[in-house]
């Protein structure tokens, strides 16, 4: 591999369209006439509003497919279900500013994500159209998203105002991260981590629920590529190069009878780096490999997500994965900027799920961790005497991990006022690439976790991020079911900071995180949140996005047990309504087991 070859990516080849169906009044001799250029101009402002503003992973923008006539009845139906079909469509919205007849003009497809746009106007109304459509889907069971404009537009009007656009691209979004997902692989690298239930990577779930497969890599195939050379050697000793030069060691916290020597420590770098090329070719596969003579490695696993067992049968007697699942989950490393391959910690499968949903719908890298402790004003004000106010006046989760938590999680991208952000890899200028890696240490593991060694990365993440924690969890007797919570990354005084932190372990990243609060139920107070949360995994993610969240969810037939949204944020399908209006949560239950797993 040169210089200049990029990373193997997860997302290379054809990557799913949207399908835009333009449908039509089908009455012929003056009717349709007088609608068919409104119809297909609906369709094109779609187009270009979608492409404009949503990306795939890969940076590009999506692609998007209309069909080749007006829809006004079946034929023209079927005909365009074909043409999407021929061009890989993998989420279908339809539009129109008239009415149309509704079941003859309806997406069939049970397996794709829906939405119809019905124009709000009184010439032609599409709103009766789209009434009439969503009954239809209700009535056949193919939920679709119903978008429909507050204010009243003149037929000639062919702007997009605000309120449909939000919800065009809200569903965009989460149906392309459906489309993204089907047919693609989790890897599970090594089995269960510790007892740890989110690693028991349950293959049912991923297949019926998210249309994937799972792949099992015993780790046994890291310490044969290790021992074998099974990797490139060129793009080795230039990543090790790289990380001598950008990555700075910290203190050794360990006592000093279990330091280890200097020769061991560097053992200790090179295996690490080695981890990371295997991890990231069993993933997606490397066509150096092939070249190599092993072509059967080079096609890897067809993986979006993955996981690593490591404890403890790894870490026993080798080096930890921290530096492998740290740097892999970071948009930069010694090939340049590049997408985040999503990798779990402990194998927990269902974080790395949850850290998959957060990077498809908003394009950027995730952090994981522990939701270690929640911090109380008196505690925190017995402790540092500091007195935490604002966001925090409630109280702190302290987000910490052993160190796969994405660098970008430092928060020295900007955003376009200055803020701290963290951005897309497309958007990140290479000098906020590089501040990432300055501003995080690498410290000797501490041998009582570790005793095969390694390396734990130390940061802290900035705050006055708005940023989203989630959870994706598996309930006997129910199925999948999601949590979150909106809030943002708080900034505390540094001799505060270095009071609680050093109360655990201080060569793991830290996050301090404040759930927005004041609400009822479990948002009450952080410590209820906290006393809420279903396991002792989170991923936070940049961004309020608890909207897209709630509304992939129901793509998917998943119901969300807690979230902290006023009811004016949750877009789900039309047909959620027909299960309670009054009871959000509860119809989504109710939904989500009427309609089933999406592939089940």
């Amino acid at each position: 591999m040169s210089e200049s070859t990029p990373s193997p990516s997860p997302w290379s080849g054809t990557l799913p369209a949207i399908g835009i169906r333009p449908t039509v009044d089908g009455r012929l001799g003056g009717v349709r006439e007088s609608l068919d250029a409104r119809c297909m101009q609906m369709a094109q402002s779609a187009a270009d509003l979608l492409t404009a503003h949503i990306r795939y992973p890969n940076g590009e923008p999506v692609r998007c497919v209309i069909a080749d006539t007006n829809i006004g009845g079946v034929a023209e139906a079927a005909a365009c279900a074909e043409k999407f079909e021929r061009e890989g469509v993998g989420v279908s919205l339809t539009v129109t500013p008239c009415w149309c007849y509704g079941s003859e003009t309806m997406d069939m497809d049970p397996l794709i994500p829906k939405a119809v746009w019905g124009f709000n106007g009184t010439e032609r109304p599409g709103a009766v159209y789209l009434a009439a459509v969503l009954a239809g889907h209700a009535q056949k069971g193919l939920p679709a998203f119903g978008i429909y404009g507050r204010d009243v537009q003149d037929l000639d009007d062919t702007s997009i105002p605000d309120d449909v656009q939000d919800k065009l691209l809200r569903f965009a979004r989460t149906g392309l991260a459906v489309a993204l997902m089907k047919g693609r692989s989790y890897c599970s690298m090594g089995g269960t981590s510790m007892g740890i239930a989110g690693s028991v990577v349950d293959s049912g779930f991923f297949e019926d629920y998210l249309g994937m497969r799972v792949e099992a890599v015993d780790m046994a195939e890291f310490a044969g590529r290790m021992k074998t050379g099974l990797y490139d050697e060129a793009e080795y000793k230039r990543a090790l190069e790289w990380v001598k030069t950008n990555c700075s060691e910290g203190k050794d916290y360990n006592e000093t009878e279990k330091t280890r020597s200097r020769e061991q420590l560097d053992s200790e770098w090179e295996d690490s780096v080695k981890m990371a090329l295997i991890a990231r070719d069993l993933m997606v596969g490397n066509p150096r490999l092939a070249e190599m003579g092993y072509a059967e490695q080079g096609l890897g696993h067809n993986a979006i997500c993955g996981g690593f067992q490591g404890q403890r049968q790894w870490t026993d007697y080798f080096p930890n994965g921290d530096f492998m699942e740290a740097v892999l989950n970071t948009t930069y490393d010694w090939n340049g900027q590049r997408a985040p391959y999503i990798l779990a910690t402990e194998n927990d499968a269902l974080n790395g799920v949850t850290m998959l949903m957060g990077h498809l719908l908003t394009g950027t890298a995730q952090i994981f961790a522990d939701l270690r402790t929640y911090w109380s004003p008196h505690a925190v004000e017995r402790l540092t005497g500091h007195r935490l106010e604002g966001e925090a006046a409630s109280g702190l989760l302290h987000l910490i991990n052993s160190g796969p938590a994405t660098l970008d999680g430092t928060g020295q991208h900007k955003d376009a006022e200055g803020n701290p952000a963290i951005k897309p890899f497309w958007e990140v200028a290479e000098a906020e690439a590089k501040a990432c890696y300055a501003n995080t240490t690498w410290h000797p593991s501490v041998t009582e976790y570790f005793p095969g060694g390694g390396w734990s990365t130390r940061y802290l993440t900035k705050g006055k991020m708005p940023a989203t924690i989630a959870r994706l969890n598996l309930a006997k007797g129910i199925g999948p079911v999601l949590q979150l919570a909106e809030g943002w990354a708080v900034d505390l005084p540094e001799n505060v900071h270095d009071v609680l932190d050093q109360r655990t372990n201080p060569t793991w990243p830290t996050t301090w995180f404040a759930p927005r609060t004041g609400g009822d139920g479990v948002f009450r107070d952080a410590y209820s949140v906290m006393n809420a949360w279903g396991a002792n995994h989170c991923v936070m993610s940049y961004g309020h996005i608890g909207a897209d969240l709630l509304s992939l969810a129901a793509l998917l037939r998943i119901p969300v047990y807690m979230h902290n949204l006023p009811d004016k944020a949750v877009f789900r399908p039309n047909a959620w309504n027909l299960f309670g209006t009054v009871d959000l949560e509860g119809a989504d239950f109710r939904a989500c087991k009427n309609y089933g797993p999406l592939y089940g």
